[in-house]
Order: structure tokens, then C-alpha cells, then sequence
């Protein structure tokens, strides 16, 4: 690491702490020629290939960007987004890449999406599964059910603790 101040080659750590909830290391450096300290921020490059071939870094607001837009006019709060986008987040790179489709994070966002609202899961799903047809909606609409469905036999009431659902809960 060259010293911003001298540009001296080399530098010395002198305290590392993680940062960004652990995204990123915080290093304090330390110039052997000028004795000036400074920090540096590290953090592991992800990359995103877009269908055009272009490659840019992955973006967190992105995520947020397209899922804000398959829950408007939805009950979703932007803590709630914020969290989803985190979740999406930790999961690809979870995944051990360096480097990943645009369509991969789109999938990614699906399952976190139809945990947090089913309406949005189905607008969101539309584009990055490429619904052709009403039949295909249907196919999802029936899958959905099935899955709710067989969470009803552990809540008989709707899938929930005292026979609430998501949607109908009093505010």
C-alpha cells in the first residue's frame, strides 16, 4: 500500500476492526519513511455480468431499486426492503463467486420476495422467470398455494399463530 502523503512503497498495519457488518476490514497503516498514519478500507469485489456482456460492481441499492418497484402499493416497509436486499446480498456472496449473472442476483431475490410479500414474489417473478402466458402466472399462483397450504397444517386457521394471516393482521 503506497502512503498517500510520501507515496513511500510500503506501509505497516497497525490495527485492523472489521466494518460494514463485517463486509469490509478497517486497517490503520502506518508510513515507515514519513511516520504519517492513515486508514485503508478492504473489501471482497463482486461482480455483476449484465446480458450486454458489460461487467459492473455489485450494488446493494440496485436490489433495492428493483424490488422497491415490484412492492409498490404493497405493505412493505423500507426496513423490511432494506433487510431483503441484505439477505440477497449475503446469500451471493455466500455463493463463493467473484463474479455472477444479473440474472442469478434476480433469482436470488425471489425466495426472500415471496417470504416477505406474495403479491410482489409474483410481479418480480413475471421478469426473471420470463412469463409468457397466463398459464404460466397460474403455475405460480398454484405453486404458492400448495406451499401455503401445506404450512396450514401446522396453523390451522391461515398458516399463523392464532389464526392470523400476513395480510389481515389489525393494524
Amino acid at each position: 500500500m503506497h502512503c498517500p502523503f510520501c507515496r513511500h512503497e510500503d506501509s505497516r498495519v497497525v490495527d485492523s476492526r472489521t466494518a460494514d457488518d463485517g463486509a469490509a476490514i478497517r486497517r490503520r497503516r502506518q508510513c515507515p519513511q514519513c511516520g504519517r498514519r492513515f486508514t485503508t478500507v478492504e473489501t471482497a469485489s463482486l461482480s455483476v455480468v449484465k446480458r450486454s456482456g458489460a461487467t459492473e460492481p455489485f450494488s446493494r441499492q440496485k436490489v433495492l431499486v428493483g424490488v422497491r418497484k415490484a412492492c409498490q402499493g404493497r405493505p412493505v416497509t423500507e426496513d423490511q426492503l432494506a433487510l431483503l436486499a441484505q439477505r440477497v446480498e449475503e446469500h451471493v456472496r455466500a455463493n463463493g463467486q467473484a463474479e455472477l449473472d444479473a440474472h442469478e442476483i434476480g433469482l436470488a431475490v425471489l425466495e426472500p420476495l415471496r417470504e416477505l410479500d406474495e403479491v410482489a414474489y409474483l410481479r418480480f417473478a413475471s421478469v426473471y422467470r420470463a412469463f409468457d402466458s397466463l398459464e404460466d402466472f397460474e403455475e405460480a399462483i398454484t405453486l404458492l398455494r400448495a406451499e401455503r397450504d401445506a404450512g396450514d397444517t401446522a396453523y390451522p386457521a391461515a398458516g399463523m399463530p392464532g389464526g392470523e394471516t400476513a395480510a389481515h393482521e389489525q393494524h
